[in-house]
């Protein structure tokens, strides 16, 4: 009996060794990372905004940690197959990846996905916030919100509404604000921002939701017109054009990018990651760069950014339902 207890006391004490054994190494792992490079996976083309702060954060990191963070672009299925090879990779702080409202809107727009994005991520840190510019064609004869709710209230049906395809942030944008505002317009999606402007510029269409960095240059020579803003406080980059939500109380769309990796990362490697993206949000040739595209960098915890997650998939799916949005 009493060799069964001595037995069962060494079985404890070697558990209960390997188990803080365990906890250093698993520390002393995180202390050395990063010992290789890492990727970041962007599930957008190059030279998109995403894509242009993924390679500025790269960048940022690559100079802090003293390894290589490398931008792989993995377009396809609305950044699905980005965030498909994000979730199936290992859990070590070597694959991460850039995220975003496509991803919270897939969860909803999507019926059959291999993951579920709020499960198989781990948050990391939110990298910039930026607002969509609600542009009409100068003939168009609203030159205010106001004056293109009580147009579209007169003229049901008759306005067509541009976006970069089917259940993108700039479609949603436009759903949310018809069903706020009371007002019909008809959706036209097309393959990308660059074929919808075009075709606002040409007047085949009256209304888009666009992005600053896609329009600005347009604002500014005239031949498009900012009627407003979809974020709560006005654009630096378009300090004269009001907000959606001073017209639609409550309206509010924001295009968002953080960084994101696979559930079960350590979190001594999520902390550092965060930790050094807020770092450089805070530098300032990092602001001077998201300022020119219209954007503000957005600090957050892991657990700040993780609930900015939660919410707008809530958010969206509501919208996607009520709106009856079918990919194509």
């Amino acid at each position: 009996m009493e060799h069964l207890k001595s037995s069962r006391r060494n079985l404890l004490r070697l558990t209960a060794g390997a188990a803080a054994l365990q906890l250093v190494s698993r520390a002393a792992w995180a202390q050395a990372y990063p010992s290789r490079p890492a990727r970041i996976i962007v599930g957008l083309s190059p030279g998109g905004g995403a894509d242009i702060l993924a390679r500025l954060t790269a960048q940022w990191l690559s100079e802090r940690l003293g390894q290589q963070f490398i931008v792989e672009n993995r377009p396809g299925a609305s950044g699905n197959i980005a965030a498909e090879t994000l979730v199936r990779a290992t859990p070590d702080g070597y694959t991460l990846a850039v995220i975003g409202n496509n991803n919270v809107i897939n969860a909803a727009l999507y019926e059959k996905l291999s993951f579920n994005f709020i499960r198989d991520i781990t948050p990391v840190a939110a990298i910039d916030r930026e607002p969509i510019v609600m542009a009409v064609h100068p003939s168009f004869p609203a030159k205010t919100i106001p004056e293109l709710i009580a147009y579209a209230r007169a003229n049901p049906g008759k306005i067509n509404f541009a976006s970069s395809g089917n259940g993108t942030v700039n479609h949603v944008a436009g759903e949310l604000f018809k069903a706020m505002a009371g007002v019909n317009m008809v959706h036209v999606p097309y393959r990308g921002m660059a074929p919808a402007l075009t075709d606002l510029l040409g007047g085949q269409v009256q209304v888009a939701f666009a992005s600053v960095a896609s329009s600005i240059e347009y604002v500014k020579a005239a031949k498009l017109r900012a009627l407003a803003v979809t974020t709560t406080t006005p654009s630096p980059a378009l300090p004269d054009v009001p907000v959606v939500g001073d017209f639609v109380p409550g309206y509010e769309v924001s295009g968002w990018i953080g960084m994101g990796a696979p559930k079960n990362t350590p979190t001594e490697i999520i902390n550092r990651l965060n930790r050094e993206i807020n770092a450089g949000l805070a530098d300032p040739r990092m602001i001077a760069q998201s300022a020119g595209m219209g954007s503000t960098p957005m600090p957050m915890t892991p657990a700040q950014f993780a609930k900015l997650i939660a919410d707008e998939t809530e958010k969206w799916g509501k919208v996607i339902r009520a709106a009856n949005i079918k990919v194509e």
